[in-house]
């Protein structure tokens, strides 16, 4: 793939063959690193690795950087329980769900969107199927899921959402659904299609008992908006070759 650059400084070699994501969170990497070396954080003999991953130096260098360049005031009182009365479904504890799942894997060098095109035939099969007598939920798992439960039939048993990844846990809790979930799930690990059996509702917890989380909940999301900003500022005032942020997510940061 052709190199992209960030002031000159190569992200990639050319026999790379990285995602459009890996690139951008290279380029956000760099352009912090940059960042330090001319705040005076980090030694201007400090070099960017070929393959992405910075020095320890440099990595204690961008989080002094990021200290001293965003500036997060503590969330109000009143912010912190609106966010509580607003998403009172986050703050539920004892809450689980009987589930199995088809996983369809995504591993280096996958072709997403070919994946999808496999999955997707396979979840309206099952999703048209949903309740009949015939078992083609479990048939299916046992023929096409990349998981280990593809054995069982998909079965997960019980879970918490202490259990799951944060983005599968999002989909099957705080939710009333039962049966085959309506989409594909999007996981790190892949695309599932999903089926909640069973449902325990979960007992909300009062705001005094769960305070520091809401406040750590909105401290994230101030961080991750000011961290965007900063680094939209950076990328404007630098020379980027064969890489997009505009397409660029949350930002992560090695």
């Amino acid at each position: 793939m052709p190199k992209a650059t960030v002031n000159g400084v190569v992200l990639n070699s050319a026999d790379e063959n990285l995602s459009a994501e890996v690139l951008r969170q290279r380029a956000c990497t760099e352009l912090l690193r940059q960042a330090a070396q001319a705040a005076g954080l980090l030694d201007a003999a400090d070099e960017a690795a070929a393959d992405g991953v910075i020095s320890e130096a440099a990595s204690s260098a961008i989080e002094a950087l990021l200290e001293q360049a965003l500036q997060l005031p503590e969330p109000a009182e009143d912010t912190l329980r609106r966010h509580y009365a607003a998403n009172q479904r986050d703050y539920l504890t004892g809450e689980r769900v009987r589930a199995r799942h088809i996983l369809f894997a995504v591993t280096p060098g996958v072709d997403v969107s070919a994946l999808r095109k496999r999955a997707e035939p396979i979840f309206l099969d099952v999703r048209c199927h949903d309740g009949q007598a015939s078992d083609r939920f479990a048939d299916a798992a046992r023929k096409w899921s990349n998981c280990p439960s593809g054995a069982e039939g998909g079965d997960l048993g019980w879970l918490g959402a202490e259990d799951c990844a944060p983005e599968f846990a999002r989909e099957l809790f705080g939710h009333a659904e039962v049966g085959v979930l309506p989409r594909l799930v999007h996981s790190r690990f892949g695309l599932h299609v999903v089926e909640v059996l069973e449902r325990e509702p979960g007992v909300a917890q009062p705001f005094e008992s769960v305070r520091a989380a809401v406040a750590n909940s909105l401290r994230q999301q101030a961080f991750v908006t000011a961290l965007r900003q900063y680094l939209s500022l950076l990328a404007g005032q630098a020379k980027l070759e064969g890489v997009d942020l505009e397409a660029a997510e949350t930002p992560l940061v090695q």
